[in-house]
Formats: C-alpha cells, structure tokens, sequence
C-alpha cells in the first residue's frame, strides 16, 4: 500500500512541478491524473495495488474534510456577515448547473441515439 500511495503522491508532485515550472494551462491535479493514467497504461500489474490503496482513501474520505471545516470555523465571523448571500449563490448556481447539464444530456442522447426514438414511433 505505501507503494500504492507513493506512486499517486508521485504523480501529483510531477504535476506540480509542470503546472509551476512549464506554466502549463491545465491544473495540476489535472496533469498528475494524466500522468497516473499513462503511468497504468504502461504498467498494468500497480492496478491490484492502487485499487486496495484507493479504495482505504475513499473508505477514510471524511477524514479529507476536517482541514476545510477548520477553515470555515475560522471563518465565523465571514461566514455571519456573507453567508445567506452564499448559500443563495450556491443553491442558484447548482439548480442552473444541473439544469444545463440535463439539457446538454438531452441533447446529446436525442441527436447520438436515435435509434431508441424510432422503436417507440408507431409502424
């Protein structure tokens, strides 16, 4: 496991250092996801042992949050001052970001499956 999480540790510390240093545009989370995957393209047998070190990760996922609840309690005072205005933003900017994302599936279920729709039309 600790060479598991070394290597996903490796990855985003290389995405670091091309985001920094290259001024690459992608994030470099973003960059260290590409390089794990090329990494797992190459070198199919780490897949048994990233799985077992990923899936401990996601089972402790809440110990993940504690920084950023430290964060907000922090906050208190911004959060007393801003935070209708932030949970309002936040409930608008998530139902349009659903709704956008319901229509651009439509769309594209529509316009790449038609076939689906021909079935159901009357012979």
């Amino acid at each position: 496991m600790i060479a598991a999480l070394t290597l996903l540790l490796s990855c985003q510390l290389v995405g670091e250092i091309i985001h920094r240093f290259c001024h690459f545009p992608l994030p470099a989370p973003v960059i260290g996801m590409v390089l794990l995957f090329a990494w797992l393209a190459l070198f199919r047998k780490e897949r048994p042992s990233l799985e077992a070190a990923t899936g401990w990760l996601t089972a402790h996922l809440s110990i993940m949050f504690i920084p950023a609840a430290v964060g907000l309690i922090e906050q208190g005072s911004s959060l007393a001052r801003y935070g209708v205005g932030l949970v309002v933003a936040t409930v608008i900017s998530t139902v349009l970001t659903m709704g956008v994302t319901v229509s651009v599936f439509a769309s594209a279920a529509r316009r790449f499956c038609p076939l689906e729709a021909d079935e159901n039309a009357p012979s």
